[in-house]
């Protein structure tokens, strides 16, 4: 292998490295070449040949095997090799070739630069050979001369370079993508945190050493606490930037988050930047000088793993909403429901109270909500105070408070002494009280959510009784709630499988017995046959809204089958429907009536609707507006069970109403007593003064329609005159 000068300098200006790739190989790493052939002059000549030489400014360095037999056994153990120089014809004529297909196929080799060189060509033809094996070069010993030979392994470093660059980007995109997708599934910003640190270093393979800090809020001046470390630095944990003592990293993080970029000299300093003034940096000891494709990879890394970031701090904004009551601070009352079941594996001496703030609305409608949110967060400060930090406290309602303790804290004494004295709220002193119910733990087989229904069982109880009341839980209320419960259920099923009906009560004009009307009655009868009183059913449907449709149903039942006694001949006859609360105030009552009336072609003017005395006294002024609809829609309105309640009379002379009806307690303690006696008196007084028609119920006996005849009584129904009904009796009673 003999050169001219001219090769000499040609070598040289091949020998210059392509400065814009090189620093993808460390500067103290030869180029490892692997020589396979059976002829030992071949190994020292190809040696003799480079001495000396650089490929890309680094040296060369040579490894031998004389048969392919030993290569494959160098191979196993080296993984660092970047040309292989290989004979075709060794120990077999197609030796080389074998170990070609071995190094890419069985050890799958592919960076590795093959040069095939031979000495007898016949055995392998080029173009055949080059087709069929992946192989970088084909020369024949004659042909390559020094300069030639120095040109193939030129050539053939700079491939695998390039080879190894891509399969490095590769190997670092596949990273980046892996560490986003593992770290999507980290919920907790610490957890998060630490796993950017742990990724990063595995991206570029070092050790984890670093640490995390982050700026979740959006003001400036949000404190930045370190939320993640490792190694060196574990002992920062939680600790806010200000006041780590390290100097230079607090300078790095600090400059990195400042000047929104990653800094790369003197360490790496990472930036993870989002919207809203939110910001993650992150520091790592790399221990070298970070390549150009480094740089680039951790660019990308730092681009999906804030993402991600954002992803996490906006999942622990909803997990904290989720669960913590943002004006109080306070857990809510689905933080409070884990807690009862975490003291349930020890309940002894354990208590849970709901604490109600009476009247709490009144605060809110007299003073506005800013300041019912100051009464709250200062009724918060005391309980805090007076339970002490071994009790936990919730918000579980708009003024409604969970707390969990022990006996001797959480009891009413307790709560009476938190609610004892005024409360000073931005200048308002206000005279505070709270209704209390209470659950001992060790006495309750319910769980969780249960355990608050238990409570708020005891608290509705309490409430029943008086303002500030408190009252413990028994086993009792539980039975009558889960009867209540069930019974509500039955009435649900009852009402949409068509086992609710309606009855009707005559009316009559009790001097001469004449039927001028009926009161149409609810009824509910079991799928066992079974009659539940209405005395039951309908306070449960007012309280559930139920009332809203079944009420409607009662009304176009009852125009339909009043149309039906039109056509019978009965044309002046009256039909009475009575009307709740709930239906009363809501806001389609009035097209409720109107498409009844049309539906079933009927004049509103033989309708009466009954509405009660504590309706009626309720709210003047929805009062008197809903009864000027009805009114002209031509009904005609009767006050119910006049005398059990607190009238105002100025307000009685205000209502356009047409009847008023004595409550059949009065009847029947007409005879008996002096009080019911004077009350029916009054009413009939009352109903004659304002020019109203007067009529009693629950009439059973011909002395007491005698005695209502006697007070000046207009009307009357009862068992006297009949029983309620179903309608096809109805029709033959009226027909007799």
């Amino acid at each position: 292998m003999q050169d001219s000068p001219a090769d000499d300098d040609l070598l040289e200006l091949l020998d210059e490295p392509e400065h814009t790739d090189a620093e993808h190989r460390p500067q103290d790493r030869p180029w490892r070449v692997l020589i396979v052939d059976d002829d030992g002059d071949v190994h020292k000549a190809t040696e003799l040949a480079m001495q000396g030489l650089t490929v890309e400014g680094q040296p060369l360095v040579f490894l031998h095997a004389s048969s392919a037999a030993q290569a494959r056994q160098l191979l196993a153990s080296e993984d660092d090799l970047a040309v292989v120089l290989l004979d075709v014809v060794m120990e077999s004529e197609d030796a080389g070739l074998q170990l070609v297909r071995h190094i890419r196929e069985g050890l799958r080799l592919n960076a590795v630069r093959i040069v095939l060189r031979t000495g007898q060509p016949g055995y392998a033809p080029e173009i055949e050979t080059v087709q069929a094996y992946d192989i970088n070069d084909y020369k024949t010993k004659s042909e390559l001369t020094r300069t030639r030979l120095y040109t193939v392994l030129t050539a053939a470093v700079r491939s695998y370079r390039q080879i190894c660059a891509l399969e490095a980007n590769r190997r670092g995109l596949e990273m980046i993508v892996e560490s986003s997708t593992s770290l999507s599934r980290m919920r907790g910003l610490s957890r998060f945190a630490e796993g950017v640190v742990t990724q990063l270093c595995a991206l570029l393979g070092i050790l984890p050493e670093g640490l995390v800090c982050a700026q979740v809020g959006g003001d400036a001046g949000d404190e930045v606490r370190i939320i993640a470390a490792a190694g060196q630095y574990s002992g920062l944990i939680d600790r806010p930037l200000s006041q780590v003592k390290i100097v230079n990293v607090r300078n790095r993080l600090e400059r990195c988050l400042s000047e929104h970029r990653n800094l790369y000299d003197d360490g790496t300093c990472l930036y993870f930047g989002m919207g809203e003034g939110r910001a993650m940096a992150a520091l790592v000891d790399v221990g070298r000088e970070l390549s150009d494709l480094d740089q680039q990879l951790l660019r990308a890394f730092c681009s999906n793993i804030a993402v991600g970031f954002e992803n996490v701090v906006l999942y622990s904004q909803l997990l904290d909403q989720a669960y913590n009551d943002p004006l109080l601070r306070l857990p809510n009352r689905n933080r409070f429901v884990e807690l009862l079941d975490k003291n349930l594996k020890d309940p002894a001496g354990v208590t849970l109270a709901l604490i109600d703030i009476d009247d709490f609305s009144d605060i809110n409608d007299a003073f506005g909500h800013h300041f019912g949110d100051q009464v709250l967060q200062a009724v918060v400060h005391r309980l805090s105070d007076m339970l002490g930090l071994s009790t936990a406290m919730a918000r579980v309602g708009a003024d409604t408070f969970g707390v969990l303790g022990e006996h001797v804290k959480v009891c009413p004494e307790t709560v009476s002494a938190v609610f004892g004295e005024p409360f000073v709220v931005a200048g308002e002193r206000l005279q505070l009280s709270a209704t209390t119910g209470l659950v001992r733990l060790g006495e309750s087989r319910a769980i969780g959510s249960e355990l608050l229904l238990d409570a708020q069982i005891a608290l509705k109880r309490a409430k029943q009784q008086q303002r500030g009341a408190s009252q413990y839980f028994s086993a009792a209320m539980g039975s009558d709630a889960r009867e209540r419960f069930k019974l509500l259920k039955g009435l649900r099923a009852g009402f949409e499988e068509n086992r609710l009906f309606v009855v009707y009560q005559p009316q009559v004009e009790l001097a001469s017995g004449r039927v001028i009307g009926a009161e149409a009655l609810l009824r509910w009868r079991t799928d066992d046959g079974r009659y539940i009183a209405p005395d039951q059913f309908i306070p449960l449907a007012e309280q559930s809204g139920l009332i809203i449709p079944i009420g409607e149903f009662v009304l176009r039942t009852a125009c339909h089958q009043l149309k039906r006694l039109q056509a019978l001949g009965h044309a002046d006859f009256r039909m009475a429907v009575n009307v709740s609360m709930a239906q009363f105030r809501h806001p389609r009552f009035l097209d409720t009536l109107s498409r009844a009336l049309s539906d079933s072609g009927v004049a509103g003017q033989n309708l009466e609707l009954e509405i009660t005395e504590s309706m009626a006294m309720d709210d003047a002024e929805l009062v008197l507006r809903v009864l000027a609809g009805i009114k002209r829609l031509g009904f005609s309105v009767a006050i119910d069970d006049f005398g059990t309640g607190f009238s105002s009379l100025s307000q009685l002379r205000q209502l356009q109403v047409d009847r008023l009806k004595i409550d059949r307690a009065f009847v029947q303690e007409a005879q008996s007593s002096t009080a019911g006696s004077t009350i029916a008196q009054m009413v009939v007084n009352l109903g004659h003064g304002l020019g109203l028609t007067v009529i009693a119920e629950g009439i059973e006996t011909e002395e007491q329609r005698q005695y209502l005849i006697g007070l000046g009584c207009h009307e009357g129904q009862g068992w006297l005159f009949a029983k309620p009904m179903p309608v096809a009796e109805l029709e033959a009673f009226l027909s007799r």
